[in-house]
């Protein structure tokens, strides 16, 4: 488990208010942390209005937190959105002293709830576990099987939560409430690429081969060529049936992340002569790095274009000290007639390991909007 490196206190926790220079020398410090806590991602989601906060202990900064607020339409309350977040020490024994001034700093926010994202790993099942699961009639589901390790942090963690009054967020759908609960994702630390490679299954590598010699090209791109990401990416959307940003969100994306580190974003482009096959966004914090965004052509699929701009992710990943590639977002279901099966099958021939995280929690502060809140939601 990735967490933020924090240091133990020993005196009452303050929270307030911290400038976003404060915020990100913060998070440069820690090993990992969430681009979702930067406060770069506050000018990604301009709808909302955003604060950064500090746990202070004493004079030193030990947490860190980037704060969303949605506003109720014509009400000054508002949810208080901490995405993957905070960034404190949750293997601490007293959450409380942590999320107890967090709750009191934005009740004067007039927040009417809170909802945070532990970065907090559960669980893990290995990638033979799921092949084995997708292969058994009798396995429908992640939660059907005893998981590779658990987490006694995690439980922890989740223990800790439900007595201090937070409610989970149960999975709609397979997928969470708003950032997954179970991602896909490859263990780097200590490895080469060669052990990377090595641990794929047979069809990845194969498809990394077949792309290098059909001459698929991958390069790194830059904002201009944003366009023809969108273009792609638009191509995806229509094919397989989601509803697509427009091009000014990911122009947003890439000033703002690119604005606060260099190297914070990359655009990677997969050409098979003068056609673009396949195109992704990569971000990295620290020692976690990011699949954000996939594009591929339905045109020349044969040539692997989508496994080409993969395993160069994967390479650039381990060459950055990243210790974790995260292709984001799975399901928890192993049924091979759920539709939503073929996404966690192309991720588990990377051989990495489904992880469940925490989940989501709300924390609500007055139960009378947060329930019209809630019924608002079920029926949007």
């Amino acid at each position: 488990m990735l967490r933020a490196r924090v240091v133990a206190v020993g005196s009452a926790l303050v929270v307030r208010r911290i400038n976003a220079a404060e915020h990100l020398d913060f998070v440069r410090a820690q090993d990992s942390v969430s681009f979702l806590q930067t406060p770069a991602w506050a000018k990604v989601k301009r709808e909302w209005e955003s604060e950064s906060l500090g746990w202070f202990s004493g004079t030193d900064l030990v947490g860190a937190a980037l704060v969303l607020f949605r506003k109720i339409p014509k009400s000054q309350r508002s949810l208080a959105y901490l995405p993957e977040g905070p960034a404190i020490d949750w293997a601490s024994d007293d959450l409380g002293a942590w999320l107890t001034p967090l709750k009191e700093h934005l009740k004067k926010r007039k927040a009417f709830a809170i909802r945070i994202g532990p970065p907090v790993v559960t669980r893990t099942w290995s990638a033979q576990q799921i092949k084995d699961g997708i292969a058994d009639e009798s396995i429908g589901s992640l939660l059907d099987m005893p998981p590779t390790s658990r987490s006694q942090t995690g439980a922890s963690v989740v223990s800790q939560l439900r007595e201090l009054g937070w409610l989970h967020l149960a999975p709609e759908g397979g997928f969470s409430a708003g950032q997954p609960q179970y991602n896909f994702q490859i263990p780097l630390a200590g490895r080469t690429e060669a052990d990377v490679l090595k641990g794929m299954n047979q069809l990845w590598r194969r498809n990394i081969k077949k792309a290098d010699k059909e001459g698929v090209v991958v390069t790194e791109g830059g904002r201009d060529d944003l366009t023809s990401f969108h273009s792609l990416y638009a191509h995806t959307a229509e094919r397989d049936h989601f509803t697509p940003r427009p091009l000014s969100y990911f122009q947003t994306m890439w000033d703002s992340l690119s604005g606060e580190e260099s190297d914070r974003i990359k655009l990677y482009l997969g050409h098979h002569d003068d056609d673009l096959v396949a195109a992704t966004i990569w971000i990295r914090v620290g020692q976690h790095a990011w699949y954000s965004y996939g594009a591929s052509s339905t045109h020349k699929r044969e040539v692997r274009g989508s496994n080409a701009v993969q395993w160069r992710m994967i390479q650039d990943s381990l060459a950055a000290g990243a210790h974790v590639y995260d292709l984001r977002g799975i399901t928890d279901t192993l049924d091979a007639k759920d539709p939503h099966v073929g996404l966690i099958q192309f991720k588990v021939g990377t051989g990495g390991e489904a992880v469940e995280y925490a989940g989501e929690w709300d924390l609500p502060l007055n139960s009378l909007l947060y329930k019209a809140f809630m019924t608002y939601l079920r029926r949007r």
